[in-house]
């Protein structure tokens, strides 16, 4: 049997469905395709369960300090496996919603995988979707005016290293642990690695983070790295740049033992698992692509700025295409792909404009370039840098660690790029992100008013600080 569609997606992670409900908006019959379940890797594998934990993570902290606010409590326990069932509980509470969204958009769901078929019966030009139900029942034949590819991308391992799903595991492992270890090596000090390393230190395991460049967070600003290292080695995170792990000699007799290089040496770490964090590949295996024109480019799908690849009536988006690998990024890609669909002439995604976040503890994020980033493209920059220590709500709080630095060009006084760290950074980095779309210069931040006390109000004395004008520091 084959069934006519205006559009049908590939994947129904985050790009994949918030792509199918502004193509039911826009009035195209649409279905999706997923093999596993609605939301991908962000609702079930990533960004909602690993928050949730980092949530409790943050409540026994603070549970345990809870003198300091004159909460004299005793004997504060964890229990994990009520930690794991609250984070799952919230998962299902999503999937649950996402599943009523594509109802309400009367959007079909095909649960099975979809691969891509060239030229055939069913059509002149690459594109059919041939479906392999997961219930084991006949192929179901998609034909659809267009497909967009949205299949995502899984933990990589490392050659020698390779996951194992019980002594070296990656992240999606770890987010099913039934308790937890004494002890964990992390090889990768990127945004999942910290991430991890907050978490799992902030629950009372002895933390070895090895990381290949010369410090961690080596994609953010330098002084947003250099104060991470600061606050995670003091919660007790032993953290090791320029290392080299050697994975031939690993041991996995007794937990997990390893060498490797640094400063010359060779040193032993010895660990009850390893957790791999070292990025992600992207889904293309058995798609189908070799059917098609595409073009990849070390793996990842190749696309113009609208999404559209080589196939004009073929779209990628997510994961799947490289870049920023960002839920938020994903679902804005899937709109742009589906109004290009739409002959609505949508705004292509300016990079810049993208904010990131990491959501450890202390958390951090950005927007724009940084510092060395914008020097490399020519920019004479002048910077605002505000500490938390100096702001009253933060001290309330009593999380008075990080700051908020502008970096801001000194000739035209455009701002260039906004970075964060400290407390509840990951809700404020939007004010510095919609100041970048509305390219407004540090004397508009500065003129906007924040309340008072709240953390925002560093946003604002940053922007002063940009022309020496601070007022509490």
């Amino acid at each position: 049997m084959a069934t006519d569609y205006d559009l049908v997606i590939l994947g129904g992670g985050t790009g994949g469905y918030v792509a199918a409900i502004r193509a039911s908006q826009l009035g195209l019959k649409t279905a999706i395709v997923e093999k596993g379940k609605l939301g991908g890797t962000c609702l079930h594998k990533g960004c909602i369960p690993s928050k949730a934990l980092l949530r409790s993570a943050e409540v026994f902290t603070t549970a345990k300090k809870s003198d300091q606010f004159g909460v004299e409590t005793s004997d504060v326990k964890l229990n994990f496996l009520k930690v794991q069932e609250r984070k799952q509980a919230i998962v299902d509470q999503l999937h649950q919603g996402v599943q009523q969204l594509m109802k309400k958009g009367k959007i079909d769901i095909y649960e099975g995988f979809g691969r891509i078929l060239g030229p055939s019966i069913f059509s002149p030009m690459p594109g059919t979707i041939s479906v392999e139900m997961n219930n084991g029942t006949e192929n179901e034949m998609l034909i659809p005016k267009n497909v967009i590819i949205a299949t995502g991308s899984r933990p990589r391992s490392l050659d020698g290293l390779e996951i194992d799903g019980k002594t070296i595991i990656s992240s999606d492992e770890a987010l099913e642990l039934t308790s937890l270890p004494k002890s964990v090596i992390i090889v990768g000090g990127g945004v999942i690695g910290i991430e991890w390393a907050s978490m799992l230190s902030d629950f009372g395991v002895s933390v070895t983070l090895c990381e290949y460049a010369d410090r961690i967070l080596p994609t953010e600003d330098k002084e947003i790295s250099k104060e991470m290292t600061r606050l995670m080695t003091k919660k007790g995170v032993n953290i090791y740049t320029s290392i080299r792990v050697l994975p031939e000699t690993i041991n996995k007799e007794n937990g997990v033992t390893i060498h490797a290089e640094y400063q010359g040496e060779q040193i032993e770490f010895a660990a009850d698992i390893m957790l791999i964090s070292v990025g992600r590949n992207p889904n293309v295996e058995g798609i189908g692509l070799e059917n098609t024109d595409i073009q990849l480019e070390k793996g990842f799908i190749n696309t113009n700025q609208f999404y559209q690849t080589k196939e004009t009536h073929i779209y990628a988006i997510g994961d799947v295409i490289g870049g920023l690998q960002l839920a938020h990024v994903a679902s804005h890609e899937g709109i742009i792909a589906v109004e290009h669909i739409a002959g609505k002439n949508p705004i292509p995604m300016d990079q810049t404009l993208i904010s990131k976040c990491i959501y450890s503890s202390p958390e951090a994020s950005s927007v724009g370039f940084t510092e060395d980033e914008a020097k490399e493209k020519g920019y004479k920059v002048k910077i605002g840098k505000f500490p938390f220590k100096a702001i009253g709500k933060a001290l309330v709080f009593g999380e008075t660690d990080g700051f908020v630095k502008l970096v801001v060009d000194e000739e035209s006084d455009d701002l260039l790029g906004v970075h964060m760290i400290g407390p509840h950074v990951t809700d404020m980095i939007s004010e510095a992100g919609l100041a970048k779309v509305l390219d407004a210069t540090p004397w508009e931040i500065s003129h906007t008013i924040h309340p008072h006390p709240t953390l925002s109000e560093a946003i604002g004395e940053a922007a002063l600080a940009v022309d020496g004008k601070a007022i509490h520091f």
